[in-house]
């Protein structure tokens, strides 16, 4: 009986540790690469001005100037691009937000509009006009509806933000700034984030039922530049930086969380998307491509799609 205790006794043994031992190597496998950058489409499929990406319900990306300049590009999850519309003559797209029902807005920094797309029509209308504007280039959209618009003088080294209401009524709500570029509403609604490329400040203004108040610089960083800004769902922000071939995660209140190699020098702009909003796409002008990254926590935009 003595022989038999011992076989039997590393048998059971076995049979418990070997699932253990499967589950951690399953786990292992399975675990993803977070903050690592991977191309998403082929080089040169868009142009060298590929910018203001967004991705759809469907999780659909869209960015401007696909396969030519005054189009905008549909790019499936997998990678698969195709022209989804081509703006009006003249007209040429910079950044692009979607509202809560599935309507697309789209910079036309040429002739100083912002454009709305009905996805399901392909329909195009100006939805706001602005001739002082210098030109329109990224868009954040308010949980109200509201829409912000960067709007850089790259030649004088200025820019100003406009506020566009639901109606489509534009107003200059901050004035005298440098060359606004990246642009974002937090999660709560409350606080307006603006860079300005060449100077390299971020700013944050508290949201007025009238504009925008209390201007505060909330970081400036030493080099490089600056364009496109997004939220996730917790408020931090992450920054593309031309020029330096990244892209920032940051806090609110101005702490570098991370720094993402976005395998391009030239990063232009970001939006989140995914089946679960944790996937990042970045527009790289250097290879005039998408490429993706993963992350920890989904992001804002998707997040109001499930609002």
């Amino acid at each position: 009986m003595k022989d038999l205790i011992i076989p039997w006794t590393i048998f059971a043994i076995a049979c418990c540790i070997l699932p253990l031992l499967a589950t951690l190597s399953s786990s292992a496998q399975g675990e993803e690469k977070l903050f690592v950058a991977t191309p998403l489409t082929a080089d040169n499929v868009f142009t060298p001005g590929i910018e203001g990406p967004n991705c759809d319900r469907e999780g659909n990306i869209y960015a401007v100037n696909f396969a030519e300049q005054g189009t905008i590009g549909k790019v499936t999850p997998e990678g698969k691009g195709e022209v989804f519309v081509r703006l009006p003559s003249g007209s040429i797209g910079n950044g692009i937000v979607f509202d809560k029902k599935g309507m697309m807005y789209v910079a036309d920094y040429t002739n100083h509009n912002v454009l709305r797309i009905d996805p399901k029509t392909r329909a195009i209308t100006v939805y706001a006009h602005e001739p002082r504007m210098n030109q329109p280039n990224d868009l954040a959209i308010a949980p109200d509806g509201t829409i912000y618009a960067s709007d850089p003088n790259w030649k004088e080294g200025t820019g100003q933000v406009w506020r566009i209401d639901p109606q489509g009524k534009v107003k200059l709500v901050a004035p005298n700034m440098g060359t606004t570029n990246g642009i974002e509403v937090s999660p709560d609604g409350k606080t307006l984030y603006v860079n300005e490329s060449v100077q390299r400040n971020v700013w944050a203004f508290d949201i007025t039922q009238d504009g925008l108040t209390n201007k505060r610089l909330i970081k400036q960083f030493p080099d490089y530049g600056f364009d496109g800004m997004r939220c996730d769902v917790d408020g931090n922000l992450y920054i593309t930086r031309y020029g330096k071939g990244t892209v920032v995660k940051m806090t609110p209140q101005g702490e570098v969380l991370k720094e993402i190699d976005v395998l391009g020098a030239r990063p232009s702009n970001l939006c989140f998307g995914g089946p679960d909003g944790r996937t990042v796409y970045v527009t790289e002008v250097e290879h005039c491509r998408l490429v993706q990254f993963r992350v920890d926590r989904p992001g804002l935009a998707w997040q109001r799609w499930r609002d």
